[in-house]
């Protein structure tokens, strides 16, 4: 007897539960029409495409200027730039790798680049040592 008022029971808060549901009023979020901000815009419109013309992009950096009264830079010729320039982006070794190499042959620069990265993982190595204990 006391199963059937469960199942009873069950049964009754589930249908409140549908009927809830079911007689909820619902809003659609963009009904056709776009949101108004208060400048009259379209808050949905996506970002507007730069208008500045192939030519200007092509000539100048765009957002490179860093004065309040001045102007982008204008893209000069390649062989106004320094060389050292264009090594900037160049791969350089790694520490395992140049551990490998025999350290009287290294070049100064890689020899340098060795000096830097060995301290660099003695110091962190200390530093982990000083966490741990």
């Amino acid at each position: 007897m006391a199963m059937s008022h469960v199942k009873t029971f069950r049964s009754v808060i589930n249908t409140k539960e549908v009927v809830g549901i079911l007689s909820q009023r619902t809003f659609s979020a963009g009904a056709g029409k776009a949101k108004k901000d208060k400048k009259g815009g379209s808050q949905t419109d996506a970002p507007k495409a730069s208008t500045l013309a192939k030519e200007v992009k092509a000539t100048t950096v765009v957002g490179g200027n860093i004065l309040k009264d001045g102007t982008d830079p204008k893209i000069m010729p390649d062989s106004e730039y320094p060389d050292w320039l264009w090594g900037l982006l160049d791969k350089r070794p790694a520490l395992s790798e140049l551990s490998r190499k025999k350290i009287e042959t290294l070049p100064y620069e890689d020899l340098k680049r060795f000096v830097k990265l060995d301290n660099r993982r003695s110091i962190k190595e200390n530093n982990s040592l000083k966490a741990k204990n």
